[in-house]
């Protein structure tokens, strides 16, 4: 079993999750399809990301906020996780260099806004990939 209090205390600075935080957390390791409503604040992103941390590959965050992406990327990459993000205001080279970060750079999270997500680039890039799983 991951140990998501040390993830979150090395990561956070937190030694307990919020309510509803690690029944989220621990349905995901389990497998299960795992649907985590919380209000604006009440820590969403800490349900997906302590558990990508926990797994071998590379999350998939979708999402079509691209301030959100860029924060949550930021916010990831000051934690020292390897972390990036594609969306529609990106060249064809920053994009591809995104996506190749992920495959061969060992990079937790990739934020992706939904049209790209069905991109020829994307696609090609990705289609044999197993390391790669949605949490969005």
């Amino acid at each position: 079993m991951a140990d998501i209090h040390g993830i979150l205390k090395r990561y956070w600075g937190y030694d307990s999750f919020r309510p509803l935080q690690e029944d989220i957390i621990n349905s995901i390791l389990a497998g299960k399809d795992t649907l985590g409503l919380m209000p604006t604040g009440g820590g969403k992103s800490i349900t997906f990301q302590v558990p990508a941390l926990a797994m071998e590959g590379t999350a998939i965050v979708i999402t079509p906020l691209i301030s959100l992406m860029k924060d949550q990327v930021d916010n990831l990459r000051a934690l020292d996780i390897k972390a990036t993000y594609v969306h529609s205001g990106m060249t064809r080279r920053e994009t591809t260099i995104s996506l190749e970060n992920c495959i061969y750079g060992n990079f937790k999270f990739l934020y992706v806004s939904p049209e790209r997500l069905t991109s020829d680039l994307f696609l090609e890039k990705f289609k044999n990939d197993e390391h790669l799983y949605d949490c969005s």
